[in-house]
């Protein structure tokens, strides 16, 4: 038998928990069991990704709007915000157009991504070098854990 009003629903909040002093977790965070998978590590980020972090980090620099950039690229600025964002993969021509509105080359803005590319490869060799398993062990990735495959 339900303990709450026929026509009363329950609401459960989207937004993580604060967690309680000296707790070191969410509220309400389910304690993994010992043994159980570890959490994979991050995976590589897309190209798309790191140019639009690259274009939209260039732009807030110079204090630009999207449409001023998207205006001077003769880009419409919904589609430069979904390559900002990551949602879009964009063609050589796009990329070079908004770099170029940004008073960047093709190759600039290539280089700044591979970039960041190279930290991120960096920081994961930093992180399988402190890490408990060993980083050549194949794992496969399910339901976000990596288990050992």
């Amino acid at each position: 038998m339900s303990t709450h009003a026929p026509n009363e629903s329950r609401v459960n909040s989207l937004r993580p928990q604060a967690p309680s002093p000296g707790s070191g977790r969410a509220a309400g965070a389910p304690r993994r069991p010992v043994g159980a998978p570890q959490p994979c590590p991050p995976r590589e980020p897309l190209w798309r990704d790191l140019v639009g972090d690259v274009l939209r980090r260039e732009r807030l620099a110079q204090e630009r709007t999207l449409k001023d950039v998207s205006e001077a690229a003769r880009i419409s600025m919904p589609y430069l915000s979904e390559v900002e964002r990551g949602r879009k993969e964009a063609s050589s021509e796009v990329l070079a157009a908004a770099a170029q509105a940004l008073g960047l080359g093709l190759a600039d803005l290539l280089l700044l991504a591979g970039d960041q590319l190279a930290r991120h490869a960096r920081s994961r060799v930093v992180r399988s070098r402190t890490s408990p398993t060993s980083p050549t062990s194949p794992t496969a990735q399910y339901d976000g854990f990596c288990l050992a495959a």
